[in-house]
């Protein structure tokens, strides 16, 4: 049915209710004041559930000691509030995983507002309801009007008390249902004297304080009407999404229709007093023409006139249409509206005539909405209708080129006549009035059509060389050659205008891609500032400076051309838009003397900072197009922003992550691989304290040989733990020096032989290596973690060859091993930290368990220049063969 009459139901409203869909649904109960019963109603309501076989659960249902609710109460399952210590005293709250635990079908949770105990999940019970409504559970929920947050000062006002719990707006709106608990004051009043609100004490001071009859009527309406609003909202939202075409009025809305006549300014002062006495919501609109450019005097009426509506209280809404009345009834419908307020239109005689005037097609094509003509009340003395509305901008230039384009078809005609004869020349002189209408613009086309006119006439038409007519026909024909070529000049003249409009839109839309493309690829706030402050300027050809909140201040980031400060005026406007979020400056009801117009940098609710663009005093101010184009360049930039600071804290918290996991895997493995040695060390000691008197002396030699063995093996973690923090704190001082490897080599395998080493170890160094400039102490470690490393992860029968070779880039040393090699997957981590071995005896690598040892092999090398590699298998066979290649230098210098 929609589709067939041409009706779109609204993406927006389609996307909030498919939102819905997957989320529980809420409802409130409304009430004026504590008291009127919105317990009671919910009970009462659910009880009705109940029957109809619904899963109902109180999760938590404030009584405050009313015999009757508590009645109510009897026969509902009720969950255990949970108990939380707060200041040496427990606290009985609202059980928030109790309820999603159970996920009934409908969960009771009174007071909406109320505020949780410090240490609870969220610190708003609409936190907790918002959780609940996401895991797909139905709440009801009670709440009275003073806690909503936008009301909260006009209560103030209304009882001379702050109400300090309080809930937005937004998540108010967002409700499903809106059950209105309503209960006259004076039948309140008596409730409260019988002691069914408060116990007679407290009853009594409140009767003195907020319970006055006139707080209570105040209240009563502040309850009605936004529960009016709530319920008008969520009509015009149900109506958008299933494409119903309104009005349907239950309740008024009004619409201003603006133009860029004087006119407009009455329109919104009309609109805005209608509205006021009929107490509802009004918009104001203004329709634009595709490929319609207004001049500067027009779009500055209208910018004007929809800044009044705005600071009136209205919602404003730009439309673009050919057919005005069409678009404007249209939206009427769409939004619901029930009255339009329009100027009088100074369309002309004729447009009077034949009924074509903007308020006369209003009211013919509706019949459903009232329409109100303003007449009279334009700012100033109006121009007559027959006059240019704004100045034509005449190039005397174009017109030179139009009589040229006629004299050229002048030229062409006389030489077709000589050629062949031609019955009627004028579609040559229609060929140069178009081309003027294409190349030069609508008033240069009339000027060639006229021009045509009488040239055709004195050169063509008989007698010639004279603007006499002989043949009436002739006559009539002349006429009509003169209708068209102005009627199509002025239609190739539109065209052109309009595709002059429509490339200027393009290459904004292309501009705004490359922009927000750009910033894409920007990972920093600089850049971006810098980036979004060159493409403002170059769109709005102004000097532009952009300033980013840091450390509770503003902070200059970039400007175009380069600036390095502003003066403290201007700063004092940029903080203003910065800390209120609305523009400041040039232009603006806030500090309109600085030449600055300040526009804030926002997303969602955070303010990220201010986007400052330079304006001369003589200078127009923006009309609404520039300001579009900047807030939707503010938009991208501020997005860019976000998106690079979340960059930032991701990595960050990525970083802190890591941080985290290694230092809890150090831990373990210095708690684990300490504690082994240490053991022995102590067993050791205690024995021979003990028992020193009666154990031999090569019981005690094994004993101080165990002791110091483990003692080596503790002071080899403390070094390559160390290392390693020198190496991360780039702190790692080489001592050079000329080296010989193959004294270091056969040091590190003596050592692992004391060890016990039990496999088979071949060294084979030329005898004429050349010495390597190193430090010897770290290449020795370097070495050693390497041959450890092998050690531990082989079988005793393994044979492990330790062999140098030279290159001009430096001499190599290799670790080869026949052993059961490294798994594929390991080998591109075989040198990160706290890599471990994976076979079933959990052996310990150079870094004695701790999973240093390669990482520190590799910081060494890494620190002298060279490089560390590792292959596995080796030349086809099982294995590992680690490479280590100090640089070569030159022995004389």
């Amino acid at each position: 049915m929609a589709e067939s009459d041409g009706l779109r139901a609204s993406p927006d409203a389609l996307l909030s209710l498919a939102n819905k869909e997957s989320r529980g649904r809420l409802k409130i109960f409304l009430g004026a004041a504590p008291g009127v019963g919105k317990t009671y109603a919910m009970l009462t309501a659910a009880r009705s559930e109940i029957v109809g076989g619904r899963d109902v659960v109180a999760g938590l249902v404030e009584t405050h000691g009313r015999r009757e609710t508590g009645q109510l109460l009897d026969g509902f399952e009720v969950l255990p509030r949970k108990p939380i210590i707060y200041r040496n005293q427990v606290m009985h709250e609202f059980d928030l995983d109790a309820a999603r635990a159970r996920k009934p079908n409908l969960l009771l949770v009174d007071e909406y507002a109320h505020t949780n105990v410090p240490g609870s999940r969220h610190p708003k019970r609409w936190q907790d309801i918002d959780e609940l409504l996401r895991a797909g559970i139905d709440v009801w929920t009670t709440l009275n009007i003073q806690h909503l947050e936008s009301l909260n000062d006009v209560v103030q006002k209304i009882s001379k008390v702050r109400v300090r719990e309080t809930v937005p707006d937004k998540v108010f709106d967002q409700a499903d249902e809106v059950v209105l608990v309503d209960l006259p004051p004076d039948e309140l009043l008596k409730r409260l004297a019988e002691g069914k609100v408060y116990v007679q004490d407290t009853a009594a001071r409140a009767v003195e304080n907020f319970f006055k009859p006139q707080n209570l009527t105040a209240l009563r309406e502040l309850a009605m009407r936004r529960a009016a609003e709530r319920v008008d909202a969520s009509l015009i939202e149900r109506m958008q999404a299933q494409a119903i075409e309104g009005p349907w009025a239950a309740g008024e809305r009004i619409l201003a229709c603006i133009g860029p006549d004087p006119m407009s300014p009455a329109v919104v002062r009309a609109a805005k007093r209608l509205a006021d006495l009929m107490d509802a919501p009004w918009i104001a609109v203004t329709v634009e023409r595709p490929g319609a450019s207004l001049g500067p005097a027009a779009r500055r009426r209208v910018d004007d006139a929809m800044k009044l509506a705005e600071s009136l209280g209205a919602e404003t809404q730009i439309l673009s249409s050919v057919d005005l009345p069409a678009e404007l009834l249209r939206y009427a419908k769409f939004e619901n509206v029930t009255q339009v307020v329009v100027g009088r239109s100074r369309g002309g005689f004729l447009n009077e005539l034949f009924r074509r005037s903007l308020p006369h097609e209003l009211v013919r094509r509706t019949q459903d909405i009232a329409i109100h003509l303003i007449a009279g009340g334009a700012d100033g003395p109006t121009p007559p209708k027959w006059l240019p509305q704004e100045r034509i901008s005449l190039r005397p230039l174009q017109f030179i080129y139009a009589t040229l384009t006629v004299a050229a078809a002048l030229g062409v005609s006389e030489v077709l006549t000589k050629l062949t004869p031609i019955p009627n020349l004028s579609m040559v002189f229609m060929v140069s009035v178009l081309v003027s209408a294409i190349n030069f613009g609508v008033w240069p086309a009339v000027y060639a059509s006229v021009l045509s006119f009488f040239a055709y006439n004195f050169f063509f038409i008989p007698p010639l060389y004279d603007f006499t007519i002989a043949e009436p026909y002739e006559l009539l024909a002349l006429v009509i050659f003169l209708v068209v070529a102005i009627v199509a000049s002025a239609m190739a003249g539109r065209v052109r205008d309009q595709v002059k409009v429509s490339a200027s839109r393009v290459r904004a839309m292309r501009r705004l891609y490359e922009f927000t493309r750009r910033l894409s690829g920007i990972a920093t706030r600089d850049g971006i500032a810098e980036g979004a402050a060159g493409e403002i300027h170059a769109s709005l050809t102004r000097p532009v400076v952009v300033l980013l909140g840091q450390d509770d201040d503003l902070a200059l980031v970039a400007a175009w051309p380069p600036e390095d400060t502003l003066d403290p005026a201007a700063m004092t406007a940029a903080r203003w838009a910065f800390n209120h979020a609305e523009p400041a400056g040039a232009d603006t009801g806030t500090l309109p003397i600085i030449p600055w117009y300040f526009v804030p940098l926002r997303i969602g609710d955070k303010t990220l900072g201010v986007i400052g663009v330079a304006k001369d005093q003589s200078a127009p101010p923006f009309d609404s197009e520039s300001r579009a184009l900047l807030d939707t360049l503010s938009e991208q930039a501020a997005a860019a922003l976000e998106r690079a600071t979340l960059a930032s804290e991701m990595i960050r918290a990525r970083t802190a992550t890591e941080t985290e996991r290694v230092r809890n895997t150090l831990l373990a493995s210095i708690s684990h691989d300490f504690r082994t040695p240490l053991s022995s060390i102590l067993g050791a000691a205690t024995s021979l304290l003990s028992y020193g008197d009666k154990i031999d002396a090569v019981a005690k030699t094994d004993l101080l040989t165990q002791i110091k063995q483990e003692s080596e093996g503790l002071d080899a973690m403390v070094r390559n733990l160390l290392a390693i923090t020198r190496i991360d704190a780039g702190a790692l001082e080489l001592r050079r020096d000329w080296i010989d490897l193959r004294e270091i080599v056969e040091r590190v395998v003596s050592a692992a032989r004391r060890r016990g080493a039990s496999q088979r170890i071949v060294v084979n160094m030329p005898s004429d290596l050349p010495l390597v400039r190193a430090d010897a102490a770290l290449a020795e470690q370097a070495i050693g973690n390497i041959v450890a490393n092998a050690l531990v992860h082989t079988p005793p029968d393994t044979h492990l060859m330790i062999d140098a070779h030279v290159s001009s880039l430096g001499v190599a040393v290799r670790v080869t091993d026949n052993g059961p090699g490294i798994p594929s997957d390991m080998l591109v981590h075989v040198f990160d930290r706290f890599v471990k071995g994976r076979d079933t005896r959990e052996l310990r690598d150079g870094g004695q368990g701790v999973g240093l040892g390669l990482a520190i092999a590799k910081g060494i090398m890494d620190a002298h220049g060279g490089s560390i590699t590792v292959e596995s298998p080796v030349d086809g066979q099982p294995g590992a063969r680690f490479v280590m290649l100090f640089p070569r230098e030159d022995t004389s210098a």
